[in-house]
């Protein structure tokens, strides 16, 4: 807990008994460490006291508070008849209306707060999570829109996709009230270059107000600050954090596996997201479609000037870059990976990763080592259908790692092989390890996949590694992300959140037999599906599959079939 020093208020109410040092406090309250009115240490507080399941007995027991305290904070709860539910209760609104009674100073509400912890009514950063796919009025963009239409002053953003109409109507609506919008946007680059940028989404930004521009590496981020700490630094107390691994889409609201955090309350969050933006607007390139004056942010947030989040976390793989003017390059750091790697060796129990790609080198080889150490712990893998490879395609990959190498006569060129796109699927399973992937087409096409596009990681059931960067070198080296880590009592909701969301998705389609379903229309349908509802499946079971689609449907492997999936859904037997 991060509590703060505030001057002690006198109780002039004659409503309360005054607020005095009892037994636990000791002597006159001056200057003290007290929960900060408000704050989610406050909510916790009040939540515990305000529940008329708890008893002057279990205050006394649990949370070590005098008997005198328990006595009258049970006894304003529940009213004159001292019974809780009734209509004269009167429940505490605020942390002054508790320190009314009497002896419950600081040292008290510190104790209340403890137990709070304890029970997990605690929420530091104000934080929830909303799982694709869902529902369009459920989904992340309705949400986002919520967060746009509050806005007061400045919102930024950096978005590697967009394509929702009603974000870009709530963006409107905020420039035209006032709110100053900045968007680091993935396509304007490229959309700057075309003829007919008009008629881009960039240029349609900016036409509605929003200050759009871009920066010289893949921008894979999807992240947005509202009302943050720009010119300001206070404001990251009250400022808004909306980030995960979802863009700004239908397929990503209704169709993919994502998940997208609302973060509030975070001061640390908030400044390192915030000073994250600052680095890639400074140095960022302009769409020029509306002239804007490139406003830059004044505040100067510095290490030194961040406070302890208490159980969050976040790095940047800009880390790994060094920047002239406006263009990044690669200072051949592994932030991120490198940070990941620590966990999976620090894990004691359990590894479940959910991730759209594994062709990270250090993460893969630290889950192979990890599983060689420790053959009892619990790690499981889920992928998207995209990561599986044959036996044989694993085999030529070696074989092609193996020719670069030995063509290779320095370090830098040894690191480009060992570094470059190798998919660690196969290689996993070969170690024990449980990997399953979300299969859904005999080939895979991004015009039709249901993608599983989570990038998330839990250790022990404890501590949550999410954010938008893939398992890949690609994304270590060559793109903008970010990889948050949650842990403690602050944030075990969360983490249990996305616990269960791990082990629903790892048993898609299993409960409903979907594999026997498709395999029985493999092999007896005049239609041969070769697209189908999505499975969470083994190596093997995937291989099998394949391998009755292509003895039933020999064309699967044409060169028409090849190049034009999304044409062929279904094979005519």
């Amino acid at each position: 807990m991060r509590a703060l020093r505030v001057l002690s208020v006198l109780c002039l109410s004659s409503l309360f008994v005054a607020c005095v040092a009892g037994e636990g406090d000791d002597g006159v309250e001056a200057e003290s460490d007290i929960v900060t009115e408000g704050s989610a240490e406050a909510r916790a507080v009040l939540a515990l006291v305000n529940d008329g399941t708890v008893k002057a007995a279990e205050l006394k027991s649990e949370a070590r508070v005098t008997q005198p305290v328990a006595d009258g904070i049970v006894a304003h709860r529940d009213g004159p008849d001292a019974t809780f539910g009734t209509e004269d209760d009167d429940k505490f609104d605020t942390i002054r209306e508790l320190r009314g009674i009497r002896g419950c100073g600081p040292a008290t509400i510190e104790k209340l707060f403890e137990y709070a912890k304890r029970k997990g009514l605690y929420q530091s950063g104000d934080v929830s999570v909303v799982f694709s796919p869902q529902t369009a009025e459920n989904s992340h963009l309705t949400k986002i829109v919520g967060e746009i239409e509050r806005a007061q002053s400045s919102i930024d953003i950096a978005m590697y996709s967009y394509s929702d109409a009603k974000i870009g109507e709530a963006l409107k609506a905020a420039t035209q009230r006032g709110v100053k919008v900045r968007f680091i946007f993935n396509d304007a680059g490229s959309e700057q270059r075309l003829a007919t940028r008009e008629g881009s989404k960039s240029y349609k930004l900016e036409a509605s107000g929003v200050d759009v521009r871009f920066v010289n590496k893949t921008m894979h981020h999807k992240f947005m600050i509202v009302d943050g700490p720009r010119d300001d630094m206070s404001k990251a107390r009250t400022a808004r954090l909306v980030t995960g691994s979802a863009n700004w889409s239908s397929s990503a609201a209704t169709r993919y596996d994502e998940n997208t955090v609302f973060l509030g309350n975070n001061e640390e969050l908030l400044l390192r997201f915030q000073r994250e933006f600052d680095l890639m607007w400074k140095h960022s390139r302009d769409f020029t479609g509306k002239p804007f004056e490139h406003v830059l942010s004044t505040s100067d947030i510095r290490d030194e000037s961040i406070p302890d989040a208490n159980g969050a976390m976040v790095w940047f793989t800009s880390a790994n870059f060094k920047v002239n003017n406006t263009t990044f390059s690669t200072n051949g750091s592994n932030t991120v990976s490198d940070a990941l790697v620590a966990a999976i060796n620090g894990a004691t129990s359990s590894i479940h990763v959910a991730s759209g790609h594994l062709r990270s080198r250090p993460v893969s080889e630290a889950l192979i080592a990890k599983k060689q150490q420790n053959p009892n712990l619990d790690i499981r893998v889920y992928l998207d259908g995209q990561e599986f490879i044959s036996k044989t395609t694993h085999e030529n990959q070696l074989d092609d790692l193996d020719a670069c190498l030995d063509r290779a006569t320095t370090d830098a060129q040894r690191r480009n092989c060992t570094d470059k796109g190798f998919l660690f699927g196969y290689q996993v399973g070969q170690a024990n390890i449980e990997v399953r992937y979300k299969y859904y087409a005999y080939r895979w096409d991004h015009g039709y996949a249901p993608q599983m596009h989570h990038k998330y990681m839990v250790i022990d059931g404890k501590r949550l590694f999410t954010g938008s960067y893939n398992l890949s070198d690609n994304a270590e080296h060559a793109t903008f992300e970010n990889m948050m880590l949650f842990e403690g009592d602050a944030y075990s909701a969360l983490v249990s959140s996305f616990e269960q969301n791990f082990e629903s998705m790892w048993k898609t389609g299993r409960d409903e037999n979907k594999l026997a379903s498709v395999t029985q229309r493999v092999e007896s349908s005049s239609s041969i599906p070769l697209v189908f509802d999505p499975m969470a499946l083994t190596w093997s079971e995937v291989s099998t599959l394949k391998s009755k689609i292509r003895t039933n449907c020999p064309a699967a492997d044409s060169e028409d079939f090849r190049r034009n999936p999304g044409a062929h859904m279904t094979c005519q037997r």
